[in-house]
């Protein structure tokens, strides 16, 4: 018999690869199940309670931002903290099970993939199309982008959405487990929702989104970097020198990491238009390059998986050689 105290070594990597292979084989569960979908709800509930109409409220909508923020994810962890415990009653194999299922709705890497490829497929229609279905994907105007821009906008999104949607929970979850994860995708859901300067929807986003905004920035400082780096290397650490200073180039001090490191590995220009360029002396983003974008995104996905592999195979091999 293996001792109970190693079991959690155990299930955790093999609830990330019941996780990956749940999310592979049957993608995003019904939206009333989606506990992503009930952070939002609570988002927008409490947003309409806290982002003023006016400028003249800074401070008030800045503490009452802040309260919002740390009280939904006080309720996510105490959720995610009470599943966890439940489950670390049972055997370590259903332990495994429970947690992946449990982790599945807090990644997305099969819906991010299928839209980045529907944009992709819509701009083959007309450019319109291609607008338009990209506006499903970035929250930025569609209207005036070019072909080129649009799936310029698409690749960006693919960067970026890796980190936010695979990498970070991930991360999290093999730092502090289901609690860690769920806490991650609030944030990152409530930066999603609240972190806007000036007006969005006829409400004052600047101070009452602010602390979301700061707290996606912190939990997500380190899986930003480590994603840019996994796409640096997949892309046969092309541009791995220049991937620094143009990571820096754009306003948010993580997007621009895996970005960059895309822009990089594709030898194509990445640019928000008026706000950045990511990779300046590159050529234009063609139809192949999503393809291949998508590749490599692949391909880091592939190696979490691996990684998580080789670490229940390496505490398969550890608790057998200590069990009695």
């Amino acid at each position: 018999m293996w001792p109970d105290s190693h079991a959690p070594h155990l299930t955790w990597p093999l609830a990330v690869l019941v996780a990956l292979a749940v999310d592979r084989l049957f993608g995003e569960p019904p939206a009333r199940w989606h506990p992503v979908v009930g952070m939002g709800r609570y988002l927008a509930f409490m947003g309409r309670r806290i982002a003023p109409t006016g400028n003249s409220q800074q401070f008030r909508s800045f503490v009452l931002g802040a309260v919002a923020w740390c009280l939904g994810a006080a309720l996510v962890v105490g959720v995610s903290l009470g599943l966890w415990w439940w489950t670390a009653q049972w055997a370590w194999w259903l332990q495994a099970l429970a947690l992946g299922l449990l982790l599945k709705p807090l990644l997305a890497w099969r819906m991010l993939h299928s839209e980045v490829q529907a944009v992709e497929g819509a701009l083959a229609d007309s450019l319109a199309a291609g607008r338009e279905r990209l506006s499903w994907l970035v929250s930025r105007d569609v209207s005036a982008l070019d072909a080129s821009q649009v799936r310029e906008s698409a690749i960006e999104s693919l960067a970026e959405n890796l980190n936010d949607s695979v990498v970070a929970p991930l991360f999290w979850f093999a730092i502090a487990g289901l609690p860690g994860a769920a806490l991650y995708r609030f944030a990152n859901t409530a930066d999603a929702m609240w972190g806007y300067r000036g007006e969005r929807d006829g409400r004052v986003w600047t101070w009452a989104g602010k602390w979301a905004a700061r707290a996606d920035d912190v939990l997500s400082w380190l899986p930003a970097r480590l994603t840019g780096a996994l796409l640096s290397v997949m892309g046969s650490l092309r541009g791995w020198c220049a991937w620094p200073a143009q990571a820096r180039l754009t306003p948010s001090p993580n997007s621009g990491w895996p970005m960059a490191a895309m822009a990089l590995a594709l030898g194509v220009r990445l640019a928000k238009p008026g706000v950045y360029v990511l990779h300046g002396e590159g050529r234009l983003a063609q139809p192949a390059d999503t393809a291949r974008a998508l590749q490599l995104a692949e391909r880091v996905v592939v190696v979490l998986a691996a990684s998580a592999l080789m670490a229940a195979v390496w505490m398969w091999m550890w608790m057998w050689s200590v069990a009695p």
